[in-house]
């Protein structure tokens, strides 16, 4: 959960999910969608698909027990490097340094690198191979942890409350934040996404994204990019008619939300549609009809629950 999310927004989800799932076993037990629902609001979905793949190996090929050798450990669904430098070193005890981007930042400005090259990286991987504690593996890299995220940071460097500042090259020079160079980040494109809340009497339409897309196993409802806000409702049942092949009225828009992603952001417009019969339809995916209340047994995309925010079912 840790993974590119900041730890005070983890802990309400973790302490849900430690209520729901106590050990392995449970998770293993559960299907994918009441992982994912447990994980719904966290983002970055494949971290739960490969946690819940990762499980059911440990069940499966040993004993339902977390490997301790890096190896095998390293070899799960999910697991990199940093992850299992990480575990190994924490609840292992073994002496491998989990190197993260706070961590190469902390180093550059000790050791006085400028540029994070392929070969600094691993001037600094070999530095603290050589540094670390190896009766305190744990303790030693989660400090390394703490002084990036807490004291040597980004663009606000406090040398004079670090503990390493008395052999921090870019503190010498009084230059830390200089260290190392950032690369300029591109501006994010943006989209325009229309969507339809397609209903039939009662229940409305959804459908589940591939496991292998970005969002995989969320259920959304049918959208499609437009080129223009100028016609949305138009080129909504232009995109009814040929993604899925339903033929749908199209009724008053509900609002149109902003969101944002790692690396783009959209404005999300959604309308009404309605249709008189059930026609069969071309989506190459599973779907279903469902009512409002069954919403929680579904996991979605934020933006989707931006629109049920706007609903008032949803209150």
């Amino acid at each position: 959960m840790l993974q590119q999310t900041q730890v005070d927004t983890v802990i309400p989800y973790y302490n849900r999910w430690l209520e729901s799932c106590p050990d392995l076993q449970c998770v293993a037990e559960k299907n994918i969608q009441e992982i994912l629902t447990l994980w719904e609001g966290l983002g970055y979905y494949s971290r739960c698909r490969n946690f819940y793949s990762a499980v059911k190996e440990v069940v499966k090929n040993h004993g339902g027990n977390v490997p301790s050798e890096w190896k095998q450990f390293r070899a799960l669904p999910g697991v990199g490097d940093y992850t299992a430098a990480a575990v190994m070193s924490i609840a292992f005890h073994k002496p491998l340094p989990a190197i993260d981007g706070n961590v190469y930042r902390v180093m550059a400005r000790v050791l006085g690198i400028k540029h994070l090259t392929p070969y600094n990286k691993n001037r600094i991987k070999n530095r603290l191979e050589k540094w670390i504690d190896t009766d305190h593996p744990g303790d030693f890299n989660q400090a390394l942890m703490d002084i990036g995220a807490r004291i040597c940071r980004p663009n606000k460097a406090n040398c004079i409350g670090c503990p390493l500042s008395d052999f921090c090259k870019a503190s010498a020079l009084g230059t830390p934040n200089q260290y190392p160079t950032r690369k300029k980040k591109k501006p994010i494109p943006h989209i325009k996404v229309v969507a339809g809340l397609v209903w039939f009497k009662d229940t409305f339409l959804i459908l589940q994204r591939p496991n292998t897309a970005m969002l995989g196993g969320l259920w959304e409802f049918p959208s499609g990019k437009i080129t223009s806000a100028s016609h949305p409702s138009k080129e909504l049942q232009s995109i009814m008619k040929n993604e899925i092949g339903l033929t749908v009225t199209i009724g008053e828009e509900i609002g149109s939300v902003h969101h944002v992603y790692s690396h783009f952001s959209m404005t999300f417009s959604v309308f009404h549609c309605f249709i008189e019969h059930k026609e069969s339809l071309q989506s190459h995916g599973p779907f279903r009809w469902i009512k409002p209340s069954e919403i929680p047994c579904y996991p979605f995309p934020k933006a989707n629950h931006k629109i049920f925010d706007l609903l008032e079912f949803s209150k």
